[in-house]
């Protein structure tokens, strides 16, 4: 049995950020990861490759479509999907490398293998026609998420499938039904779009982007709609399957849809299966995910999760901070993370990005607010840009000025928010962002101006006092 101080179950982003952290606070660590390349699904078949692709799909279609207007004529554009798909492969390969590269360089030992609990402080390597034998005071659980499927639907991992096929499909599809209007199935119609794809977006729910403010997902339904993926609302599928390489969708009140593929992009759930929970009494909660305390702890002592297996959003970023903060925790007695400051992006095109509380949330909640929004076809860049689509909207309270939701629809809105979650990390006011000198002419203007436009509000409703 080797001895550790921690052993880390899963090398996903919050893992290999938990590794090298707490190897830098001076810990021998270990982890401990089933696939030969380390970075968990956000690297190897999720945020990574498809915005690999996204990026390449743009390029495409731009090419095809969007550079007459700047006095630029191409002849025959010509799609090379096999070169584009092994440009997404590279990247993987070359990010996942550069992790190795830390673990080496921060001495983590890592095991290539399946990791599960064996009782308290011991854990069980299945290492192809081996068992390798851990032990370490203290073990962290960041084994990720897996796709969610639904009922009656059977992922075939060809014809029908996740994510991970649609990563990789050898030809662009004719027809590609995609089941889901949240982030991952928009982003890969996205590109299957772009790329030639006749694009149906089938949706439970009456509208696309759930949990995301409902104004700029309202506005985002109709530029799609504009670039030509069809959608179909209020919708609930009930079965899909495979006849002759023909796919069959049915929906109940409608009749059933062929195409070529179908990608099933209904969320994901934690990854908990043969984690040996039950060796160290934790139980699952309801929603199949692992139940902590303050400080990433598990019922289990010295057991702690962090990531997707705990509740909260399911984002990279969120594991990663998580991964620190346990670390940090544990070593130093003190890690913090402001979970109302964790940001999102939707990478279509133009992008989502939002941090703190939605519009519907503040009117659910009762809070006084007051909304300031500019458009970005009034920003000087955009116009340059030929980008001028979405609008910034900057919610903050009505008494105080605090400010309590920053949501952005428009050209790299990805990066925009960055100032934003910066700035509500620090209890900013609009009146602070207002006040910014922000270089001109950039796309930041636009947050300055959504500032000044909610702080002139509540500078008027204070003089009318």
């Amino acid at each position: 049995m080797t001895q550790h101080d921690l052993i880390v179950i899963g090398g996903g982003p919050g893992g290999y950020v938990a590794a090298i952290r707490a190897a830098e606070l001076g810990l021998n660590v270990a982890c401990v990861e089933t696939e030969p390349l380390l970075g968990g699904t956000c690297l190897r078949v999720g945020c990574i490759p498809s915005k690999a692709m996204l990026e390449s799909s743009e390029k495409y279609f731009e090419a095809k479509h969007g550079y007459d207007a700047h006095g630029i004529t191409l002849g025959s554009v010509k799609l090379q999907l096999d070169v584009m798909l092994q440009r997404k492969q590279s990247i993987v390969e070359q990010m996942s490398k550069g992790i190795d590269g830390l673990f080496k360089k921060h001495k983590v030992t890592r095991y290539l293998g399946k990791g599960r609990l064996d009782g308290p402080g011991r854990v069980l390597v299945e290492a192809g026609d081996k068992t390798i034998e851990l032990a370490a005071d203290k073990i962290i659980l960041a084994t990720g998420s897996a796709p969610a499927s639904l009922r009656g639907i059977e992922l075939d991992g060809d014809r029908i499938g996740s994510s991970t096929e649609a990563l990789s499909y050898e030809k662009v599809p004719k027809h590609l039904v995609v089941i889901g209007g949240g982030y991952i199935g928009m982003e890969l119609g996205s590109v299957w779009n772009r790329l030639g794809s006749q694009v149906t977006v089938l949706e439970y729910l009456d509208r696309i982007f759930p949990g995301t403010d409902s104004e700029l997902a309202k506005e985002a339904l109709e530029i799609f709609k504009k670039q030509g993926i069809e959608f179909r609302l209020g919708t609930k599928v009930t079965a899909a399957r495979v006849e002759k390489k023909t796919c069959i969708v049915e929906c109940e009140g409608h009749e059933p849809i062929t195409c070529d593929r179908v990608l099933v992009a209904v969320g994901r759930t934690p990854y908990t299966a043969g984690l040996g929970l039950e060796s160290v009494g934790i139980e699952l909660d309801s929603k199949g995910r692992i139940p902590t305390k303050n400080h990433f702890e598990t019922s289990a002592a010295g057991v702690y999760a962090i990531g997707d297996v705990i509740a909260g959003p399911m984002l990279a970023h969120k594991a990663e901070h998580e991964g620190v903060a346990c670390v940090e925790q544990i070593v130093t007695g003190y890690g913090h993370i402001n979970y109302d400051v964790i940001p999102a992006v939707i990478f279509t095109d133009p992008e989502i990005a939002a941090v703190g509380k939605t519009e519907d949330q503040l009117r659910e909640e009762k809070i006084p607010y007051v909304k300031g929004s500019f458009a970005f076809r009034y920003n000087g860049r955009a116009v340059t840009i030929a980008q001028t689509l979405g609008k910034v909207k900057v919610l903050t309270h009505a008494k105080t000025d605090r400010v309590l939701g920053i949501h952005i629809l428009g050209p790299h809105a990805g990066d925009l928010i960055a100032e934003a979650t910066a700035a509500m990390e620090f209890g900013a006011s609009s009146e602070d962002i207002a006040r910014v000198c922000h270089a001109h002419p950039t796309l930041p203007e636009t947050l300055k101006e959504a500032a000044i436009a909610a702080y002139r509000q509540v500078e008027a409703a204070a003089k009318k006092k």
